[in-house]
Parts: C-alpha cells; structure tokens; sequence
C-alpha cells in the first residue's frame, strides 16, 4: 500500500514517586503520540510534569491514558464503577494532564483507556458511555471535542463517533489477536509476542497491508491508524527505533493523527 501513513504511540511516564518504569527520554524521540498517565494506574505529577514538557520540546502529541484507579494492580485488574464516578474520574484524568501540557505550552489532544479499562469498553456499552462522557465533560478545558483512540470495532468507539468525537484505530505489534480481532487477555501465556523480529514484522504488516496474525495462526483484518508500541517491556526505545526504521524502509510514513 504505497503512500501508507501511520502514528507511533507509546505509553509513557508509568512511574511513581520514585520508582520508574518507562524510558521516556528514549521513547520521545521516536514516537510521534505520547500516551501519559494520568495518576490513576501509575504517574504522579511531577512524572506528568516532565513527560509533558519533553513530548512538547520534541513535537510529540499529548494523549492522556485514562484508568480504572488501581496503583496497586497498576490498571490492569478487573473493576466496576458506577457510570457517573467513572465519567467524573475520566474527566478529572483529562483535566490533570491538561494543567502539566498546558504549562509546557501544548495541550492535550487525544484520550486513550488504559490496561483493563481499554478491554473492557471494547464490548460493554455502559462502560464505553462512562468514558466517553467523562471525555465531553473535560471538553471545556481541552479547546473542544477530544479525539478517541481505540480498538477498531470497540463500543468505545462506536459510542464516541455517536456524540461527534472524532475517533483513531490502533494495532499493536506486540500484543497478540484472537480470530475475532480483539486482544489475547494478558492472563494467557501467550499474550504478549516477545521475539523483535516477529514485532518488526508485524508492525510492517499492519501498517501496509493492514492484516496481522492471529494466534490461531489465520489472517485477521486490522484497520489502524495508530501503532502502539509498549514502553514497559525490556529495551522498548531500541525496539521502538527499529520498528520505526522498518515502516520507513517499507515506504511507510510516520506522522501523528493528530
């Protein structure tokens, strides 16, 4: 697919007080998306702070990565909120972030759910309207209608494009799929694809051909015009450069979606 463009997202500034997890200088200067948490699975603000103000000197996009409030599960274990306190909790996420991009003179400019939140609103309404009222609620402070970033075929999305948010598809490259073109829950084995060449490979995939495969071993359809590429795995930066260098030298371009 010659002319294909795509985003590089990552998730950043996973860290709390002093304990750290992701290598956001590194990963700054190669994605073009920058997916910051909020406080609620992990970040503090002085993390916010300063991912805030590397993403704006390098030119990277400010997303908030929007969570169940779980520290100790780091967003990753199963929750139910009541609808209003999950939207208020949305909303005071967004707002957070907005204060630290603010500051470092860019803004927020996209929403993305994290860990067990991001899984769940790919099939449950209610849930999928909790974020994105939340999402419309911190509207006021963020110049406006927040693009969604999700799962293609995700209720998430679905609900957002309902009330005119505007709404990006993602892929992972090192993330497996089920036939159905949903996410391998990460309690499975083989959740996660560990070997570099396979997420090379993938990600080239993805973005040229939009297809990947699933862990069945059969082609599945991925329509995306973001590709995530996890910060918390071992060597992530150099990885990240990699897969970059393989989009470019497929005629790939990279550039943010927003």
């Amino acid at each position: 697919m010659t002319g294909a463009v795509i985003d590089l997202n990552a998730d950043l500034g996973e860290g709390f007080g002093r304990w750290t997890l992701t290598d956001d200088e590194a990963l700054l200067s190669v994605v073009t998306s920058a997916n910051v948490a909020c406080g609620f699975h992990a970040g503090d603000p002085s993390t916010m702070r300063r991912v805030c103000a590397l993403a704006a000197e390098r030119g990277v996009r400010i997303g908030a990565q929007v969570s169940y409030r779980d520290l100790a599960g780091f967003g990753r274990r199963a929750m139910d909120v009541p609808s209003e306190e999950l939207a208020d909790e949305i909303a005071y996420q967004i707002g957070a972030l907005q204060v630290f991009a603010r500051a470092a003179g860019s803004r927020v400019s996209y929403v993305k759910p994290h860990g067990a939140l991001y899984n769940r609103v790919v099939a449950d309404s209610e849930q999928a309207e909790a974020v994105v009222a939340g999402v419309l609620r911190a509207g006021a402070v963020c110049d406006g209608p927040l693009p969604v970033l999700g799962l293609p075929g995700s209720r998430l999305l679905t609900v957002a494009e309902g009330v005119g948010l505007p709404v990006v598809t993602e892929a992972f490259a090192d993330r497996a799929y089920t036939w159905a073109g949903t996410l391998v829950p990460r309690g499975d084995v083989d959740a996660v694809v560990h070997d570099p060449e396979t997420v090379i490979a993938r990600a080239v995939g993805m973005a040229r051909d939009g297809l990947v495969t699933a862990i069945g071993g059969e082609p599945v359809a991925v329509d995306a015009r973001s590709l995530c590429v996890h910060g918390d795995t071992p060597g992530a930066a150099q990885l990240a450069w990699r897969v970059r260098g393989a989009l470019a030298s497929a005629g790939i371009r990279v550039e943010a979606f927003t």
